[in-house]
């Protein structure tokens, strides 16, 4: 049971998508409000009245609401959320990119924390953390036997307060105690790099407030190393998503200007909308992030070999982009079927006179639209197939079967595109791929198949290389086309 627990948690790492959203940066209309269901709401003043009086303890009035309010949003689809005070700062930390902590991006081995990166210029970068080493204790707390959220949780904290970290350094087998001052940290969600001469790799982890602005700034850097790029990776593989101004922003920075990124369907006109690729979609306080871009790239960026590489964990955000560059065969999508999350989440203070940004009391984030690409297709529980299919590994596609993909999400919303079909093949797979993962976890880390994104041993980059090269690529024998499945009822 713990191994598999173990599993489900190494698993959760790579399929954040269905948490993550994108959000609508539109303000919601407060004026269309339906007519009230009058006999309906007195019941519910029935059993309100009746739990209050009856019930074997007393119960608080604002629970109770609460509580009431989170079920009928729950309900509607796996997206749709109640935001309370606590749930509205995850939610601001999550999109902005901004939380307070140490400043290291973290991963787990053999049940201890292990440092992938300090995050430059965290407090964290500035007390000497490396990558590979081992957090051991948080403050009293011995590290072993929590989860992943739970290590992140003790070491977040209010501004200016401190952590006591016990870490253990394997290059110089020693341990020893580094006492932090937590403070803001700025997440960096771009990564990228010249891979050989003539091609880069540019990874985009989420869509968040700074996507924009460090995916040009990285795109400058990598053109004054190499002003003649032959081609490039954009790697979109685990994105969650994010913001939608961000998502037509990067798709702006290859596409034509003013062709349509994506559309929106939905009940109210608010919710009927068109994003096209140029500044006055994506752009914020009036400043366009990507002239300067244009200016030092020479405009290349719009005509450089591109390959967009994404999988089952590419979601929302992601997906626009992708299905943006692929109608418009901007682009060469290598990979696997994406996750399918194709639908808008407005989010809305509670109190009208506040807006998201500084909402103080609770919020609610309510899907109001599906998303389509330029050439019609929804995005919804289908998500975007690749051009080319690529297994993960050189030896298969071997734990794809056991990420969530959106149409696995209990009331996901369906497609709007044509009835659903069940795949019988699904928990076969996913029986055969929990085996296959408890056989690679017995493994010591440094011989297990899943490397990391962007270095040498990651077989799918290496197939897009080949791709830009005109290479022979290592496309999947076994791979096909995951249809929508139908929801039961």
């Amino acid at each position: 049971m713990g191994q598999k627990l173990k599993i489900a948690g190494w698993i959760s790492i790579g399929v954040m998508a269905g948490a993550l959203t994108t959000v609508s940066l539109q303000t919601a209309a407060r004026s269309t409000l339906a007519p009230l269901p009058l006999e309906e709401l007195q019941q519910l003043a029935a059993v309100f009245g009746m739990v209050k009086s009856n019930y074997v303890e007393p119960v608080d009035d604002k629970k109770l609401i609460t509580d009431a309010i989170i079920g009928m949003v729950s309900s509607l689809d796996p997206h749709s959320q109640y935001l309370d005070k606590k749930a509205l700062k995850e939610f601001n930390e999550g999109t902005t990119g901004k939380f307070v902590g140490v400043g290291i991006e973290i991963s787990q081995e053999e049940g201890l924390i292990k440092v992938v990166s300090p995050i430059e210029g965290s407090p964290a970068f500035r007390a000497g953390l490396k990558p590979n080493d081992l957090i051991i204790k948080i403050d009293d707390t011995p590290v072993k036997g929590l989860t992943l959220n739970e290590g992140v949780k003790r070491m977040r904290g209010e501004p200016n307060t401190k952590v006591l970290l016990s870490v253990f350094r394997k290059s110089e087998n020693r341990t020893f105690p580094v006492t932090i001052t937590r403070e803001e940290i700025r997440t960096q969600s771009v990564r990228g790099k010249m891979l050989e001469p003539g091609y880069a790799w540019i990874r985009l982890s989420q869509f968040q407030e700074r996507t924009v602005e460090d995916f040009a700034r990285k795109v400058e850097e990598i053109y004054k190393q190499d002003p003649k790029l032959k081609g490039l990776v954009l790697d979109l593989r685990n994105d969650p998503g994010g913001y939608l101004d961000a998502a037509v922003a990067i798709s702006a920075a290859f596409l034509p200007e003013n062709v349509t990124v994506v559309s929106a369907n939905g009940q109210l006109a608010e919710s009927k909308f068109t994003y096209k690729a140029a500044p006055e979609f994506y752009q914020r306080r009036g400043v366009d992030p990507l002239k300067r871009l244009n200016e030092v790239t020479k405009g290349a960026l719009k005509t450089v070999p591109l390959v967009v590489l994404v999988n089952e964990g590419s979601a929302s955000a992601s997906e626009i982009v992708a299905g943006a560059l692929q109608d418009y065969k901007r682009a060469t999508l290598l990979g696997n079927q994406t996750f399918g999350k194709g639908s808008v989440q407005t989010a809305v203070c509670l109190d009208p006179s506040f807006r998201m940004d500084n909402c103080p009391t609770a919020a609610l984030k309510l899907t109001t639209s599906r998303y389509f690409t330029p050439s019609g297709k929804s995005i919804q529980a289908k998500g975007i197939v690749p051009d080319v299919m690529v297994d993960e590994t050189e030896d298969g596609n071997l734990f794809a079967a056991l990420r969530t993909r959106e149409s696995d999400l209990e009331k996901h919303l369906n497609s709007g595109q044509g009835e659903e079909k069940k795949d019988a093949t699904r928990e076969k797979a996913r029986e055969e791929a929990r085996k296959k993962l408890e056989d690679e976890m017995k493994k010591p880390v440094a011989d297990r198949k899943m490397p990391e994104y962007g270095s040498e041993k990651d077989f799918q980059l290496a197939q897009a290389i080949n791709q830009l090269k005109g290479l022979p690529v290592a496309v999947s024998k076994t791979m096909v086309e995951r249809k929508e499945e139908k929801k039961e009822d």
